[in-house]
């Protein structure tokens, strides 16, 4: 019987890159990927390619340009983005994704089926327990 809190497959302790300082191996990836801006960012360039600034400002939608510089230069440090700037009048720069960005591509479409294939059953799960501690509450 194996005992191991590991995923299956995943094998326990420093001999697999984990420490008891880190308990999720995926933790700083997940850090990276999927902040609050980044998997927007990433998505949007993935879909439609090299923009200019203002261009995925538009595509993403709600965001705000000094929180959309901030990601940009963090998502460039991370290799994730690559920044092109052209030296004429006015200056133009486009983001793109890089290759390291872009090989997170499967990754999403994993989600994305995932989402498609469960996220009407965590809707059903959360109204089942909203009306049960409703009830609950009811009832004291």
């Amino acid at each position: 019987m194996n005992t191991s809190t590991a995923p299956p497959g995943a094998g326990a302790g420093p001999a697999h890159g984990v420490t008891s300082e880190q308990a999720c191996p995926i933790a700083p990836v997940l850090d990276i990927v999927f902040s609050r801006w980044t998997t927007p960012i990433l998505w949007t360039l993935h879909a439609f390619g090299r923009q200019r600034f203002v261009v995925l400002q538009r595509n993403i939608g709600t965001i705000t340009p000094k929180v959309l510089t901030q990601r940009l230069r963090q998502m460039e440090r991370d290799g994730l983005v690559v920044r092109t700037y052209h030296p004429e009048v006015p200056p133009r720069v486009e983001y793109e994704i890089s290759a390291l960005g872009s090989s997170l591509a499967p990754l999403f479409a994993h989600l994305a089926d995932w989402s498609a294939d469960n996220l009407p059953r965590v809707e059903q799960a959360r109204q089942e327990f909203d009306g049960a501690e409703e009830a609950a509450s009811r009832g004291h």
